[in-house]
């Protein structure tokens, strides 16, 4: 494995920062859409069980077949991918938020409400402050879930370690088999890792 580093780096190193590259957009935009989301189910409650339960149906899609109906109006790449990926993690994200802005005490909430806060008041003063939590858990589920999803978005052009996996399986050449895996691997513990200590200093 280290000669094949040392030989041919660019077929490693290139892989890695396309895959760390298409997850952080993937993961700017989700979190983006999903806060958005989030705030417009707290103003109106129904709509938060009719997203969850539709994005659930859209994360019970296997990769490749959402990858699929995608390619007809975005063609191969990583706009595809990223489209995808933005739409599995909104699951993942917009379920824990929601769980913990809802999990906050009934009795903080109707304090809140007493000394006169509106609802967006209420929501970003107090129920965001007391969901941190639910909310980095949130986010360390869909990173995990980019890098490991990902790693397929390689079939349909999107770059990433994807490719060293798949290049590996048709050649069955090993050594590309173990990199591609080990990397994965290790990109998903340490954002994990990172997302930890980000969230103890902003809990601390």
């Amino acid at each position: 494995m280290i000669d094949f580093l040392l030989s041919h780096p660019e077929k490693i190193v290139s892989p890695l920062l396309n895959h760390i590259y298409m997850t952080a957009v993937t993961l700017v935009i989700s979190v983006l859409l999903a806060s958005l989301l989030t705030v417009l189910a707290a103003v109106i409650p129904v709509l938060g069980n009719i997203l969850t339960a539709f994005f659930s149906v859209v994360y019970s899609i296997p990769s490749l077949a959402l990858f699929a109906l995608q390619i007809p109006l975005t063609g191969l790449g990583r706009t595809t991918a990223v489209t995808v990926l933005c739409a599995y993690n909104q699951y993942l994200l917009l379920g824990n938020f929601l769980a913990g802005l809802n999990e906050v005490d009934p009795g903080v909430r109707e304090a809140a409400k007493g000394i006169g806060m509106t609802v967006m008041q209420e929501l970003f003063l107090v129920q965001v402050p007391l969901a941190k939590k639910a909310l980095f858990a949130g986010i360390r589920l869909a990173v995990v879930s980019t890098i490991g999803i990902g790693t397929i978005a390689a079939a349909i052009n999107a770059g990433g370690l994807g490719v060293l996996l798949f290049d590996g399986l048709r050649t069955m050449n090993t050594v590309k088999i173990l990199w591609g895996s080990l990397l994965s691997a290790i990109l998903a513990v340490s954002a994990n890792g990172i997302l930890k200590w980000a969230e103890k200093g902003v809990s601390g």
